[in-house]
Parts: C-alpha cells; sequence; structure tokens
C-alpha cells in the first residue's frame, strides 16, 4: 500500500516538474468581481464560462475571456452591445486587477497598479501583497451588547517564473456577532465558517483564517491545486452539493477540458465532528467528482459524483483514480460509505436571464417515492433558480430568485465519521436537511463606486424536540429515529424564519470599502418559542469580503 502511494506521487512529482507549462490561479470567494463575472457569462455566452458552477473561478481562464469581451465591446459588437459604463468600467478594473495574465499589448500590463501596496513585478517573478482589514461595529435590539467585527491580515498573490501562482490569505479576526449566531456557536461549537476558535470575555470569540493555495497547468487543458481554503459547486446562492460555509480544508483537485466536456476531481480532508471517542483515531475525507458538458453555447449540464468516509490514518484507495464512478466505488468496498450523486443544470438565454438548478440524491426508493408513505430514507433535495439583468431596463440592477429543498435525513449517516459536515457544520446548505427555503436577492451598481444589495429569505424546517431525532440536524445518527413513515418537511417542532437585509458599499479605493446595514430576523417555533431581531451596522473592509450570517 505505501508501495503505490510513493508510485503516485513519484508520478506526480515528474509531471510537476516535466510538464508545467503556464500558470492560473484562482478568485477569493466573494469577491465583488463574480458579480460583473456573472453578468458577462449571461451576456456574453462564451466558452470559459461553461463550468461556472465550480468556483473559485480560474482566473487565467477568465481573463483571456474578459479580455475578448473587451475587445469585442471596444468595436461595438452587437454579442456585447447591451455592456453599460458601469459594465465596462468593471471590466477594466478586473483586467488591472488581474494584469499579471493579460496580454502584453495591455496598455496597463508593465505600470505598477495602484491597487496594490506592494507589488514586485520582475520578468521570472510577479508578486502582490496587500493588507487585509476590517473594522465594522453594530446594535441589535434584543442585545445590550454592541456587536462588532475586527479583522486584521494580510492578501498576497504571486508568479513564479511564469509556471507556478500561489495565494495567500490570513487574519486573525475578533467579534461579537449576533445572538442568533452566538446560539448556533453554543450548539455546534462552531462558529460559521470557523471551528476552531476562543471564546473571550464578554461574548466574543477569536480565531485565525488563514487559507493559501499553489497553482500550475500541466498543459492547456489541465490545471491542478493544491491549498487550505474553500470550494463551492453551483451557481446559486446556496448549493445542495458544496458550499463555503463550513469553512477551510486542506485539498487536492485537478480539471480537465478537452473539447466540450469539462471534469474536475476534487479530495478534501475533513474534521470529524467533536466528541467522537470511539473514533478519536480516524481521518475523515469527502471525495468529488464533477462532469460537465456545454451541450450548446447557452446550456451547460453536469454530474455530481461524491463520497464521504472515514479511514483508520489512511485514504482510501479505491477513491484515489479520478476516473471512476464513486458510488460504484463505495459498493466495491462494502459500502460503508456515504454517498451522494447530483445534476446540476444551467441555461443562458437571451442575454439576460439565466435559469439553473440542482438535484441531489442522497438515497430513495422510487417504489417508495411512489407510494407516498413518508419513507425515511427517501433522501433527497432539489435547487430551483433564476437571475434576470437589467432589471426594468434599468442598468446593473440585477435579481436572482431561488428555491431549495431538501428532505429529513438527506446528508446524515450512521456513522459519524461519515455524515456531510466538516467543522460540525454541513458542507453543503447551511441549514441542514428536513427544511424549505425561498430567497429573493438584488443587486444595484447605479454608480462606479456605489453598491446596493438586499435580500430576503424565508424558510421553514422541522427541529428536534424533546431529544428526538426530526432529521434536520444531519450530526445525528439516522437510524436515532422515531419511526420509518410520515416523514415530511417541517416534521418535529416547525420552525419558520423571515430573514432581511439590506447594504450599502462605497468603494473608495480599489477594495477599500465603507459599509452600512441592517437585518430583520423573525423566527418562531411552533412551540410558542420566538426570537425576533433587528440589527445594525457600519464599518469599513480593506481587501477582506464581507461576512454576513443569513440564516
Amino acid at each position: 500500500m505505501m508501495q503505490s502511494i510513493k508510485t503516485i506521487v513519484i508520478i506526480l512529482f515528474v509531471l510537476f516538474c516535466y510538464s508545467v507549462s503556464a500558470q492560473t490561479s484562482y478568485s477569493l470567494l466573494g469577491h465583488k468581481e463574480y458579480n460583473i463575472l456573472d453578468r458577462l457569462e449571461i451576456k456574453s455566452k462564451l466558452p470559459a464560462f461553461g463550468a461556472s458552477f465550480i468556483k473559485p473561478y480560474n482566473i487565467r481562464l477568465l481573463v483571456k475571456e474578459v479580455e475578448t469581451i473587451d475587445s469585442l465591446q471596444r468595436n461595438n459588437n452587437r454579442i456585447v452591445a447591451s455592456l453599460s459604463t458601469v459594465d465596462k468600467y468593471n471590466i477594466t478594473r478586473f483586467l488591472m486587477q488581474h494584469k499579471e495574465y493579460t496580454s502584453l499589448t495591455s496598455s496597463f500590463n508593465n505600470k505598477k497598479s495602484a491597487f496594490n501596496l506592494i507589488e514586485i513585478n520582475k520578468p521570472k517573478f510577479f508578486m502582490t501583497i496587500n493588507p487585509a482589514l476590517q473594522v465594522s461595529y453594530g446594535a441589535e435590539t434584543k442585545d445590550k451588547q454592541s456587536l462588532y467585527s475586527m479583522r486584521v491580515g494580510l492578501n498576497a498573490t504571486g508568479l513564479v517564473a511564469k509556471k507556478i501562482a500561489f495565494n495567500i490569505y490570513a487574519t486573525g479576526n475578533r467579534e461579537r456577532t449576533p445572538l442568533y449566531v452566538r446560539a448556533y456557536t453554543s450548539k455546534f461549537k462552531a462558529v460559521p465558517g470557523f471551528s476552531n476558535f476562543n471564546f473571550t470575555d464578554s461574548n466574543a470569540v477569536q480565531y485565525f483564517d488563514v487559507r493559501a493555495s499553489a497553482q500550475w497547468t500541466l498543459a492547456k487543458f489541465m490545471d491542478m491545486q493544491v491549498g487550505y481554503d474553500r470550494n463551492f459547486i453551483g451557481n446559486g446562492i446556496r448549493s445542495l452539493f458544496l458550499s463555503d460555509f463550513s469553512g477551510n480544508s486542506l485539498f487536492f483537485k485537478s480539471n480537465i477540458r478537452l473539447w466540450k466536456l469539462n471534469f474536475e476531481s476534487l479530495y478534501m480532508q475533513l474534521t470529524p465532528q467533536f466528541g467522537i471517542t470511539t473514533k478519536a483515531n480516524f481521518k475523515k475525507y469527502l471525495r468529488i467528482n464533477t462532469l460537465s458538458i456545454d451541450a450548446t453555447n447557452w446550456l451547460n449540464i453536469g454530474i455530481f459524483d461524491a463520497v464521504v468516509f472515514g479511514r483508520k490514518n489512511q485514504f482510501e484507495l479505491n477513491y484515489l483514480l479520478p476516473f471512476t464512478f464513486l458510488r460504484a466505488m463505495e459498493q466495491q468496498s462494502g459500502s460503508p460509505d456515504n454517498a451522494l450523486m447530483g445534476l446540476n443544470v444551467k441555461a443562458n438565454l437571451k442575454n439576460k436571464i439565466q435559469l439553473y438548478g440542482q438535484v441531489l440524491l442522497d438515497e430513495f426508493l422510487l417504489g417508495e417515492i411512489k407510494a407516498n408513505r413518508g419513507w425515511w430514507a427517501n433522501k433527497f433535495g432539489y435547487q430551483l433558480g433564476v437571475k434576470y439583468l437589467d432589471v426594468l431596463n434599468i442598468k446593473n440592477l440585477d435579481m436572482q430568485v431561488e428555491i431549495n429543498r431538501a428532505r429529513p435525513f438527506t446528508y446524515t449517516h450512521f456513522d459519524s465519521v461519515s455524515n456531510y459536515s466538516n467543522n460540525n457544520m454541513p458542507l453543503a446548505h447551511p441549514l441542514g436537511a428536513g427544511f424549505q427555503e425561498y430567497i429573493v436577492a438584488t443587486k444595484y451598481q447605479p454608480l462606479k463606486k456605489l453598491f446596493l444589495d438586499a435580500k430576503f429569505i424565508y424558510y421553514y424546517q422541522g427541529q428536534d424536540t424533546a431529544g428526538i431525532n426530526f432529521g434536520n440536524n444531519i450530526l445525528r445518527d439516522y437510524k436515532d429515529r422515531p419511526t420509518n413513515y410520515g416523514w415530511k418537511i417541517g416534521s418535529g417542532n416547525k420552525a419558520t424564519c423571515i430573514y432581511f437585509n439590506t447594504n450599502i458599499a462605497y468603494e473608495v479605493k480599489e477594495n477599500l470599502f465603507f459599509d452600512a446595514g441592517i437585518v430583520f430576523r423573525n423566527y418562531k417555533l411552533a412551540s410558542g418559542t420566538t426570537n425576533n431581531t433587528v440589527i445594525f451596522n457600519v464599518g469599513f473592509r480593506w481587501n477582506i469580503t464581507k461576512q454576513q450570517f443569513e440564516f
């Protein structure tokens, strides 16, 4: 076994040393540039955007397409005729932000960018270093203590010999979160997005956020990345496959693009939930394959295949090969693991509409679905969504509507080291399982430096009561259930939640924002408990994405 692992490592090393031909980098999840890339994908339908459900984005490929769009719009090409003045401004800023990947003919390619605090631009070495700072304060109607968030660190990117790209993001964080987030932390022993934290005085927490990765390109059609960071699979606000909610993890991935096909193989080492004593020496892993095809220039269809498993101080070699069906390999291993499959569909229509959706299959029997008896093991979920650009012909006013649903016990497993979680939090949707959710979101950039957004969320979910497992908490053993039939969304102590936030951000200089926002949250349990609150916040952030607790 050890010999096999050594052989694989040697092969990868040889490929790395002798086949690296170019470099690539990836865009930090949540960055403002995702909005302009979203708009350009829908408006242009260019091929590099085909697998846009795989995030973070490959910057090298997208810079090439954005340069093409920039050239087309300068020549008044009808494909991008609907681009606004703000769009053109965002395109220029995007290319300037990633000038190391732009063509040599770009006017700003060899000039020091005013964006970067420190920039080293040599023929065989490029590096930028920028501060990552945030200070924000807030107030909550149900809490006498003020809310705050303070983050200090750095954000660095670079290229070595035009062959290896790297990203480093590291901050030290201290914050006092809203009451409902503190309740989540108390229940799951995790700050949303982070697990390794310490309590300080006055109900505050502190933690480090360290992310780093290295990327290289073996050929024009194949990229590889290794790092400790976050990944996301989907075109929606939420994902039923993999989201960034559970925080950072160690991973390795390869991406291959041939013809109209895109295949990504992702290996992740996860953190098992706390409290495991009988399997304290087990390691937890997630293995994902995604295969997508651009059926047309406007339609992309992707297949999702994943398995979560735990092994004693080793990786399951059956899951090591990239071109395998993981469900079949899981059964070949004796079916001890948690396998999931899914379908991702995205359609860009009329240069201003995107329809998207996901179907997740954890476990089900067609006969039981037809019988409609609410069998507990019919574990599946779906997502439906639409993005609409330039609503009412108002430039840069975009709307998104999304529906998410997952049946009780979806993502759960009898083995706590194999449930679909990381750092005590769901790997996919923040609510876990057993929920129905509706989201309406708007984004508006009326001026080059002014960003407005609002989001309305309504969901209902069955909560555990009297210690009985009603299938919403994916950390619980699914064998611990009161009955096999009669399960539906809302089973248990039904919770309903109305959440609304609105934010305004003004960009003083590149990636330096002054923010102000307000949150309304009304939460009610059928048992009679209510938790209604209003939250105000103001602050500034520099090279840091805005954190919101939207659940």
